[in-house]
């Protein structure tokens, strides 16, 4: 009986829990004999007749209890589906067709992503094969971390002694670097105006110096050379250097300090100056028995024959005894350094393939501003991720006149079609072929003008593929003009030179070193346009590049043992005349030819 009264007090009188009960409470417009609605009986002092307790509760029927056992279900399916959403946040946009990788998306500089960010740098050190250093903030240059997944896995892979020769640099770097006791000991010799003992660390200080693409090129060549020589890199930062490219190397800063001694002079170094070791040579000023504080090297286009003889081995000896070389340049000058002995056997274990020299310092030490990079990614996503194939087309006219040039157009139409590049038209009321599963090309045109890709664009908008392939044209900018010292313009250059070389197939212009920079940092063997005579379409229109090497446009021809002059394009197999300029050279692969 007590077992009774303790089950009517938990259950209520109509026999379901109090909460229930209160919720079986007629609902207003509700008929009395609905059947849902429990009996009630007529007389309220009627004695309640209790339930029998051996049935069950309705609410805990057969029919219920499944119900709720679905429900759960269906809660614990929800919460797993948003924890997997939370866990892997969807890409920001890039395909994951034909081999490009998906970008993820950019991640708050929190310390719940420290394990993230992690894996993208392992990510980018295995996609590089350990080319770069660890140990820089992802927020201060998000390119570094984030360019690789935008590329295609390279099939290039630098060799285990460079690796160890960047991380032995960067070590040196940090030892001798702005602001350390080195480097303020080795400025104390550069104001005194004469070596005070040895020094323990020597240095090659970069000028900055003619248009963005001739800057990157050589600015790659004095930091091979301070590699070759044990020296540490400094650069002039110019007018707009720290605005385009990040740090390269840990903890220490590249670029010149502003109060440096020789700074203010840099503009009045030439040929002529005192100092000049091409000038020197002419006086026969230098002395083994006193050795200049400081020494600048001309090594510009207009260089004389003296000034070519920093690239002769003797000259070499006797220069690694100058603590300071200023180096003005606008030659990618790379190729000559193969041809000088004390620098063969080391050249060759850092690149055993000789094609890979640009792309690799090239990735190594030049990574876009997080603003730029905002310039490159935005672009991209918007106009090249979603097609199947990408295409560069980089034009640099060298005509006087007014352009856009019918013959200029006319060959790169012509190279695109006879290559296989791009597809060719119908003529307008022949039948279309069907679009259904077809592959879409989007086309990159940089150019000065915006003649020839409003003429290209026409071309496939007015008429259908025979392919049925879809074929876009973009353009990012039409500077009219080059402004070498414009900020906002020498932006749009480097994204345009870095957007080039994130597409598949690339077609460059004849001695354009805005290609030659595409070209070396997307590790691709372009199709080089030929430079046109007379106006005149060439033809063939172009050619395949031997390497994805640049061009050293002025290369000295000097036999330094013999002391006489000779063809620098023919003495060693790696070392070849350019396909573009046939005076220059460029370094190939011999078993590729």
């Amino acid at each position: 009986m007590q077992l009774l009264l303790h089950f009517q007090s938990r259950v209520g009188r109509n026999g379901l829990p109090p909460f229930l009960a209160r919720s079986q409470m007629r609902r207003p417009g509700r008929a009395a004999g609905d059947a849902d609605e429990p009996s009630k009986p007529s007389d309220p002092d009627a004695p309640i007749v209790p339930r029998d307790p051996d049935r069950k509760p309705r609410w805990l029927g057969p029919i219920r209890v499944m119900g709720v056992f679905v429900a759960c279900l269906m809660a614990t399916s929800v919460v797993f589906s948003v924890a997997v959403v939370l866990r892997d946040p969807p890409t920001n946009g890039v395909p994951a067709e034909g081999g490009v990788r998906e970008v993820t998306a950019p991640k708050e500089a929190t310390s719940s992503n420290e394990a993230a960010s992690q894996t993208v740098e392992e990510k980018k050190n295995e996609f590089l094969g350990g080319l770069l250093a660890a140990g820089f903030d992802e927020g201060s240059c998000l390119s570094r971390y984030q360019s690789v997944l935008f590329r295609k896995e390279s099939k290039h892979k630098p060799s285990s002694y460079l690796i160890s020769r960047l991380r032995g640099y960067e070590a040196l770097h940090k030892r001798c670097g702005p602001h350390s006791e080195s480097y303020k000991r080795t400025l104390e010799m550069l104001k005194s105006g004469h070596p005070l003992g040895t020094s323990d660390c020597n240095y090659v200080v970069w000028i900055s110096f003619s248009g963005l693409g001739n800057r990157i090129l050589t600015l790659a060549s004095a930091f091979l050379y301070a590699l070759l020589t044990n020296r540490v890199l400094l650069v002039d930062p110019g007018v707009d250097m720290t605005d385009l490219f990040c740090e390269p190397f840990p903890e220490v800063s590249w670029f010149l300090p502003s109060d440096f001694p020789l700074k203010d002079q840099f503009n009045g170094l030439n040929q002529n100056s005192p100092h000049c070791y091409g000038k020197m040579l002419t006086n026969n000023s230098l002395s083994k028995l006193e050795t200049p504080s400081f020494t600048y090297l001309h090594l510009v286009h207009d260089y004389n024959d003296h000034d070519k003889l920093f690239f002769c081995n003797e000259d070499q000896s006797f220069l690694q005894s100058i603590p300071w070389l200023i180096m003005r340049t606008d030659n990618y000058f790379v190729p000559s350094l193969f041809l000088i002995p004390s620098f063969e056997q080391e050249l060759d274990n850092l690149f055993p393939e000789r094609e890979n020299v640009f792309h690799f310092l090239g990735q190594y030490l030049f990574h876009p501003t997080n603003s730029v990079w905002g310039l490159i990614r935005r672009y991209y996503q918007a106009y090249l991720a979603k097609a199947d194939e990408r295409i560069g087309i980089q034009i640099r006219v060298f005509d006087t006149g007014v352009g856009p040039f019918q013959h200029v157009l006319d060959q790169i139409l012509a190279c695109t079609v006879r290559e296989n590049l791009l597809p060719r038209t119908i003529k307008e009321g022949s039948p279309e072929v069907s679009s259904l599963n077809r592959k879409s090309k989007a086309v990159l045109v940089t150019s000065l003008l915006p003649g020839y890709f409003e003429r290209i664009r026409d071309i496939y908008w007015h008429y259908p593929t025979t392919t049925g392939e879809a074929v876009s044209i973009v353009q990012p900018s039409h500077e009219e003009y080059q402004q070498t010292e414009k900020e906002m313009h020498n932006r749009k250059a480097w994204a345009e030179m870095y957007l080039l070389s994130l597409t598949d197939v690339l077609i460059t212009s004849s001695w354009s070193t805005f290609g030659y920079v595409a070209q070396g940092l997307g590790g691709l063997k372009p199709w080089i346009l030929y430079k046109p005579e007379n106006r005149t379409a060439p033809d063939p229109p172009c050619r395949r590049a031997l390497s994805m090497e640049p061009c050293f446009h002025a290369p000295p021809f000097y036999d330094c043992k013999a002391r006489r002059g000779v063809d620098t394009g023919d003495l060693v197999p790696h070392v070849r005349h350019c396909e573009d300029m046939s005076w220059g050279l460029k370094l190939v692969n011999p078993h590729d030819n």
